[in-house]
């Protein structure tokens, strides 16, 4: 992510996301293990040195010196790269020429060992690893080693897949590793620190290494503080030869500063001075760039800018002169590239980046070649062009033709490789694919199938996803159900092992994630999403870290929080819920910029919290909410109300302010068949009875029967006003509208509407209504309005027959 998603308009995934990424979830930029950045080879060893190495040269055909010549793409090549001689040579040189030996065998041997690895276009497997390393425990790099030596030695290795961390890991391989790196960083270290030109370094060198060091951590090595010195002093020796290096070696640079980043580097002021120094090399050599390379400059400059590195000047102009090229070679772009590209232009505009011209034409140039190309793209390529294009329409980009076709071209694609995504992968797909409907996708079979697809991956890779994955997987499914997907069991599947997820992993969420967590199920309950026990436990569970981290939410998760809260009624006990209002509700009265949008759900939030307080009797009243509530009411009275909940909000706001409405509101008015029954009932049971229906009262929304000649409304509760539609939890707009009425002066009868299935059902509710109006009942068989009939004397349809075919049973019930 991510961002990354979430809020009444999502726009808190990050990226990541980025992809969203949205997000820790980046994209890789590399092909396999080969192709995240090109990396130049040394030449060929010389079989004899110049200068003070002249003595030192191979004396007859050893091992480690003519195995680079040979064709290694078999078992049998692998096997002799492994012969205890070849390590017993490398040893006996290493101590023959002491402190004058330059590393070069080792080198060579090492090189050897990635000529491997490339004929078999493949990085070593474990037993390949485990079996070279049985040899490596003798392998020392010494302060005498030259640039070539080490650089060779560790670009090789790590190419070759030496250092990859397997899991499980063995132990003794990881040592050996450890050993063998710390000699390596041990000697760079050494090396950098000389005095130039005693040990002057080659730009080669300080790319390699530092490409080489960037794969290190990438694929799992611990950033010792060893290594952290020797990045250090590598990033001294680029702002130093700055001017030397070739387009080459500045994309490789680039590349891997942005790698380094993304895997914990801290922007230090060495880190930042090498990143200024190297942008405006971007422009001056902009014509010799190849296609990888552009790619790879974008990407690495939108994941420096999505890590928190400052849009400069030089930045933006080093983005600015590579945009053209993107266009000027898009037929040269093979499918990574373009997904890597779409990506990091994605992540620039997101950033904050202007969308030029010049932008637009490289999306615009770059996306039939996603349609062309669409049969060769990678899982992690899928997902992160999907993800890329919902960030663009997010962000503004226009929903062209080729854009949709670019779409529609991608989600058979997620159906025919569901089997191979990551967790990352599946929530970045699910986020992408909600963002783009809720910005306008039409939900096309394609779409839906692609989403069908993945679900039963999320149940499958539950115990896999991150903290960061499971806020963005939630808020896409509410996203998707919110714009019409149907809950199917295997959606429901779905969430209930996500809601599963956020109990597990609630001491990981960040704030964000906490504010859109609790809008999505909130969104998802009021959808219809059933009432569980994990869902209840999940919500209490995210709500207990509100307080914690009261002051790290922004003005959005402040709003989502207030809403959801409020949203979620009497699923949420009243203690905890005005506990979440108390501490979040001062921080609107500081000088946040909220939106007219967050300044209408606060101020909704607040009343529902209000009005739970005044219904329930044991409350005492909180002014300092109310005083809130008016702050409110003045900030959105000034803006133009012409959203229809802004203007039901304000009107019920006035209300219950007794402030004068500043909108005059038109409610469209539904009659339920339930509603319409009982009327008829009660009316043929009263007929002179005055009964009006659907009447709007102080500005609010309409009531379902009014008794004008009594001042008692009837409100016949549907599904919608209970969380869930359990017919049992009020919902706060539900709580909202009775506090209102009830302010007002209004008698408030609730009959939920399965109450209300024939008239024998109905009978116990109107002998009460007499009751209330001064007309005694007849019978014994009436029921208590007040809300403590939702427990005993609250009986369903069911009860109340059987109560009157068997009297033991009626007179057990109301004992009770």
């Amino acid at each position: 992510m991510d961002r990354s998603s979430a809020g009444i308009s999502g726009q808190y995934t990050r990226s990541n996301n980025s992809c969203n990424q949205p997000n820790g979830h980046t994209p890789s930029s590399g092909r396999g293990r080969y192709r995240h950045a090109t990396v130049r080879q040394w030449d060929t060893f010389p079989r004899t040195a110049p200068g003070r190495n002249e003595f030192y040269q191979s004396s007859g055909t050893r091992s480690s010196q003519h195995l680079q010549c040979r064709s290694v793409n078999s078992a049998q090549d692998f096997n002799a790269l492994i012969k205890p001689e070849i390590m017993a040579d490398l040893v006996s040189k290493s101590n023959r020429y002491g402190h004058r030996y330059d590393g070069r065998n080792h080198g060579q041997y090492a090189s050897s060992i990635k000529k491997y690895t490339s004929a078999a276009k493949r990085p070593l497997n474990r037993t390949e690893q485990s079996q070279l390393m049985r040899l490596l425990q003798n392998f020392t790099a010494t302060r005498s080693w030259n640039w070539r030596s080490l650089t060779t030695t560790l670009h090789s290795f790590t190419s070759a897949g030496v250092f990859t961390l397997h899991k499980p890991m063995d132990e003794r391989v990881k040592l050996t590793q450890a050993n063998l790196l710390s000699t390596l960083l041990d000697a760079i270290i050494f090396n950098c620190n000389q005095k130039l030109p005693a040990r002057d370094i080659a730009t080669q060198a300080v790319a390699n290494l530092l490409w080489a060091m960037a794969k290190l951590v990438n694929n799992g090595q611990e950033r010792t503080p060893e290594f952290n010195e020797a990045v250090v002093a590598l990033l001294h020796r680029v702002n130093a030869q700055k001017a030397d290096f070739k387009p080459q070696e500045i994309a490789n640079l680039l590349w891997a500063m942005a790698k380094l980043m993304d895997n914990g580097q801290e922007q230090t002021p060495e880190f930042n001075e090498a990143v200024s120094a190297l942008l405006p090399h971007v422009n001056a050599q902009k014509d010799q760039f190849i296609p990888q390379h552009i790619a790879n400059l974008l990407w690495a400059m939108a994941k420096l800018v999505g890590k928190g590195l400052e849009r400069t000047p030089s930045l933006n102009k080093a983005v600015a002169v590579l945009l053209p090229q993107v266009n000027a070679q898009q037929a040269n772009y093979n499918p990574q590239e373009i997904s890597n590209l779409l990506w990091a232009m994605a992540e620039l505009v997101d950033s904050g980046l202007e969308q030029t011209p010049e932008l637009k034409d490289a999306v615009a140039a770059l996306l039939p070649h996603v349609n062309i190309q669409k049969d060769q793209f990678i899982p992690q390529a899928i997902a992160n062009l999907l993800w890329a294009m919902a960030k663009l329409v997010d962000n503004g980009v226009e929903g062209t033709p080729k854009f949709k076709e670019a779409v529609a071209a991608l989600l058979p694609l997620v159906n025919v490789q569901k089997g191979q995504f990551i967790p990352q992968h599946i929530a970045n797909l699910l986020w992408a694919m909600a963002k783009l409907v809720d910005n306008g996708q039409e939900p096309t079979p394609g779409l839906k199938e692609a989403v069908a697809a993945l679900l039963p991956s999320v149940n499958a890779q539950k115990d896999q996803f991150n903290a960061q994955d499971i806020a963005n997987l939630l808020w896409a499914m509410a996203k998707l159900v919110d714009n019409g997907y149907q809950q199917t069991p295997e959606f429901n599947e779905a969430v209930a092992a996500l809601l599963t997820c956020v109990i597990v992993q609630k001491a990981n969420f960040n704030p964000q994630e906490i504010a859109n967590l609790l809008w999505a199920m909130t969104k998802l309950v009021d959808n219809g999403q059933e009432q569980t026990p994990g869902l209840n436990e999940a919500v209490v569970a995210l709500l207990s870290l509100v307080n914690v981290q009261k002051d790290q939410f922004k003005p959005q998760g402040i709003a989502n929080l207030l809403w959801a809260t409020a949203k979620l009624g009497e699923l949420v006990e009243l203690k905890l819920a005005t506990s979440t209002f108390e501490s979040l509700v001062y921080r609107i009265s500081e000088n946040l910029q909220f939106s007219q949008e967050e300044i209408s759900m606060s101020l909704w939030g607040v009343m529902v919290c209000c009005a739970r307080l005044a219904l329930d009797s044991n409350a005492n009243e909180n002014n300092v909410l109310e005083k809130h509530m008016d702050d409110l009411f003045t900030r959105l009275e000034n803006t133009s109300l012409h959203n229809e909940e802004d203007q039901r909000t304000i009107a019920q706001a006035a209300s219950w302010l007794g402030r004068a409405c500043p909108v005059v509101r038109h409610y469209q008015t539904i009659i339920s068949k339930p509603q319409s029954d009982f009327r008829a009932q009660l009316q043929s049971c009263l007929p002179s009875l005055k009964i009006e229906e659907e009447k709007s009262l102080n500005s609010l929304p309409p009531v379902d029967l009014l008794l004008p000649d009594h001042n008692i409304v009837i409100e016949v509760q549907g599904p919608y006003h209970y969380v869930g539609g359990d017919f049992t939890t009020r919902n706060g707009s539900t709580l909202l509208k009775i506090a209102l009425l009830q302010k007002a002066g209004f008698e408030v009868i609730e009959i939920p509407a399965n109450r209300l299935l024939n008239n024998d059902l109905m009978k116990p509710y109107i002998d009460q209504i007499k009751i209330r109006i001064g007309i005694p009942p007849q019978g014994h068989d009436s029921v208590s309005l007040k809300r403590g009939w939702t427990d005993a004397a609250y009986v369903t349809g069911e009860e109340h027959l059987a109560e009157q075919t068997n009297p033991a049973k009626r007179k057990k019930t109301n004992n009770q």
